[in-house]
């Protein structure tokens, strides 16, 4: 279990982490999210140990990282795979880790083989691939045998095997009761893996809840009709109280405030043929791009034509 309470984490002026409280209970994944400088990496960083906090505390299973005897089986953690000796063998590396809590030479063999490090384990690290260096980084963190997992974008430069790989292997450690903290910008992957998501926004905690939960708080009752005669059916449909229509492509509206069959009987009052009609399920990276739209540091500037985030075409997945 990771607990943080009043997390906080000043550099100078600037505050990377403001009071910051949460608890990553073991048995279920869960999901770290937040814009790029909510302070995700310094959080991670605080829970093992390589920055202190300014204020506050954190505790891996009851304790501070760095009072654990044997820390390697406490937590293992993927903050940056690119933190390895480029001269040095993958089976070498895993063996320096190993010998640093009296691992023997077959828990190495282990973790390589269920990685699928087999084939290039006497390669130099230097010489690995993004995706490779990935899974290195993975058996680095299950070395130990952990109680508690941390993994920041393990994904990264996997292949579509290797990315279904890690959502099992997670999905497999949180089933036997361990923890597992995830962070990701992968919406999409995060969302058939985690359980539970915090969600940080400028250094602020601005979601706590099981996946499910805010998903379904960001659901709006929207139909999605295509047809030929849109500008018909929107003055159609802009005649009757509290219905909205929002044009998402050609052919294609978005209409709230109003039901499937209302719209249907809409459309045959003034003979307008309807193609397509769907409700829009709302995802998790609509959830998430809505409630962190005031929390967003960096904002890159919309390609001019291109369409909004979030929308897609009525035969997309959402």
């Amino acid at each position: 279990m990771i607990q943080a309470a009043g997390l906080t984490k000043r550099y100078g002026e600037k505050t990377a982490v403001d009071d910051v409280s949460f608890t990553v209970r073991p048995g279920v994944v869960t999901g770290f999210l937040g814009p790029n400088g909510a302070g995700k990496s310094t959080t991670m960083r605080m829970i093992v140990g390589l920055d202190r906090p300014t204020a506050g505390t954190v505790t891996v299973n009851g304790a501070p990282y760095a009072r654990h005897r044997a820390p390697l089986g406490e937590v293992g953690s993927l903050l940056d795979a690119r933190a390895v000796h480029p001269g040095r063998s993958a089976r070498d590396h895993l063996l320096a880790q190993a010998r640093t809590h009296g691992l023997g030479r077959r828990r190495v063999e282990e973790v390589i083989e269920s990685t699928g490090l087999g084939p290039v384990a006497r390669r130099r690290a230097g010489t690995f691939s993004l995706g490779m260096g990935q899974r290195l980084g993975i058996a680095s963190a299950l070395l130990g045998d952990p109680r508690t997992l941390i993994l920041d974008e393990p994904v990264n430069g996997l292949d579509p095997e290797g990315v279904l790989w890690v959502r099992t292997l997670l999905r497999g450690l949180a089933a036997e009761g361990r923890t597992v903290l995830l962070s990701s910008h992968l919406m999409s992957e995060m969302a058939l893996t985690a359980d539970h998501l915090v969600v940080l926004g400028r250094g602020r905690v601005i979601a706590d809840a099981p996946l499910a939960e805010i998903v379904a708080r960001a659901q709006t009752a929207t139909v999605r009709v295509r047809t030929p005669m849109t500008a018909e059916l929107e003055r159609e449909l802009r005649r009757r109280p509290g219905v909205g229509v929002t044009s998402v492509e050609r052919d294609v509206l978005d209409v709230t405030g109003c039901t499937a069959p209302e719209v249907v009987a809409a459309a045959a009052t003034v003979g307008v043929a309807v193609h397509e009609l769907a409700p829009v399920r709302t995802s998790l990276e609509d959830a998430y791009l809505r409630l962190t739209a005031d929390a967003v540091e960096y904002r890159s500037t919309p390609v001019p034509g291109a369409p909004a985030p979030g929308r897609a075409s009525l035969g997309g997945s959402r």
